[in-house]
């Protein structure tokens, strides 16, 4: 075998270092991750089994290690934490900051939790991570970092200077020096370019903004993301109920976050109820798209049973079979698209938006004159193209009008509904509103057959 002397991304690559691995040629496994970025090296490892992805990492400096831990997938995350000792993920957690640390303690059973927190070298570290388990994972304090950088309203510039060196030490990414009083009340903030600017004796009070955007604890981090969003902010400080400043949310926070709910979104507009990925296994992957897929199932039986309900009618009207296919894509198409618009909305709150009713209107109005255009055109392909009678076509054309109508209704009202118990709308774009439109169009279709054909 020819080594490939350094890292690339590539099947090529994970077959060299896996025999390498086979071989223990260490000189290689190190010499060609050297350089190399911590996210590309965390794709190699998801692809390699336990054992070598832990013998990989047990080669890497602690730091560089930890880095990798964080970006790994979360089935392989967990399984490498599970194979490790409480020793040797201190070590690795002891590199971290805080918040990024406590999202992979949260991952482990209480009891191990507990062992791991128990070895870490910084006891300031120990406190910071057992304050930040106290919050909801999705709120603000669960995404904040404990590390910041922060300088007291009364201090010099040149006191200020020694405590970013000091305090700088621990925090990877400066973004911004908070301001406090001296009990650490948030008061604002001093870029670093007028702190290198001011003359030596020049107070933080002088010098400092006060205009700062910041937010509680308790905030939802989607409220956090579109604030960040909004205001274009690169990092934003965490208070307390009484305005201390006890944290602060980075960007990259954010986005791991916005990630994380647009695949879960995704998921459930899909119809898959649990959290997978393609490489899971076959019955994780199954099972996660079953229930969807037998509510589906069964409402296509349930859909057979209406069809045998109008049987007689039918075999008067064979031409009127020939039209649900029709009726039943129209109505799941429309419940699709005023559905979908309506969880964006939701998604992207603010206070311009439209009331739930002034919603629905403007939703029945879109109906009325798509139902119109769709009966309109329906009509004229029946009876001038098709060659039926007038009263036939005007039946289609009526049935769908009433089906887009109907199938637009549930598409805007279900996930209002759903957003209202704090269920995630996302769920109404999915399998649930098709299967709906069809068992309700399909009703709907031969309700305007029975009346307008004497069936």
């Amino acid at each position: 075998m020819e080594p490939i002397k350094s890292f690339e991304l590539s099947k090529e690559y994970l077959e060299s270092l896996r025999e390498s691995i086979g071989i223990q040629d260490n000189n290689f496994i190190t010499e060609s991750l050297e350089g190399a970025n911590v996210a590309d090296i965390a794709a190699i490892l998801d692809e390699l089994n336990l054992d070598e992805a832990i013998y990989v990492l047990r080669l890497l400096t602690p730091g560089t290690a930890a880095d990798i831990l964080i970006e790994l997938d979360e089935d392989s995350l967990v399984k490498v934490i599970r194979e490790m000792e409480a020793s040797e993920l201190a070590a690795l957690i002891d590199q971290m900051e805080s918040d990024d640390a406590v999202d992979i303690l949260i991952l482990m059973p209480s009891k191990e939790r507990e062992d791991v927190i128990s070895y870490l070298q910084e006891k300031e570290k120990s406190a910071n991570i057992l304050d930040l388990l106290r919050y909801d994972e999705d709120s603000a304090g669960g995404l904040m970092a404990k590390e910041f950088i922060k300088a007291n309203q009364n201090w010099n510039v040149v006191q200020t200077i020694e405590e970013i060196r000091r305090q700088g030490e621990k925090v990877e990414k400066i973004y911004s020096i908070y301001v406090v009083d001296n009990k650490q009340h948030l008061l604002g903030r001093v870029s670093l370019k007028k702190i290198i600017l001011a003359s030596s004796d020049t107070k933080i009070s002088d010098i400092y903004e006060p205009e700062l955007i910041s937010v509680p604890t308790h905030m939802d981090g989607e409220e956090v993301a579109e604030i960040m969003r909004k205001y274009d902010l690169e990092s934003v400080p965490v208070v307390n109920a009484k305005n201390k400043l006890v944290g602060r949310i980075t960007v990259d926070d954010i986005l791991d976050l916005i990630r994380e709910q647009s695949e879960e979104d995704m998921q459930a507009m899909t119809g898959i109820s649990a959290d997978v990925e393609e490489s899971d296994s076959v019955f994780k992957i199954s099972k996660a798209r079953l229930p969807w897929l037998l509510i589906g199932v069964v409402g296509g039986l349930m859909g057979a049973q209406i069809i045998g309900f109008f049987e007689d009618g039918l075999s008067k009207y064979i031409a009127l079979a020939s039209f649900i296919p029709l009726v039943a894509a129209t109505g799941g198409n429309v419940g699709i698209q005023s559905s979908s618009l309506v969880v964006q909305t939701l998604a992207s709150k603010s206070v311009f938006n439209d009331t739930p009713w002034q919603r629905f209107i403007k939703g029945l109005l879109i109906a009325v004159v798509n139902g119109l255009v769709l009966g309109a055109f329906v009509f004229s392909v029946v009876v001038f193209i098709y060659g039926f009678e007038s009263i036939f076509g005007l039946t289609i054309g009526l049935a769908m009008f009433c089906v887009v109508l109907l199938a637009s209704f549930m598409g805007t009202v279900t996930p209002l509904v759903l957003d209202k118990f704090g269920i995630n709308p996302a769920i109404a774009s999915g399998p649930f509103i098709t299967t709906a439109n069809d068992l309700l169009g399909l009703a709907v279709y031969f309700g305007v057959a029975m009346s307008l054909l004497k069936l």
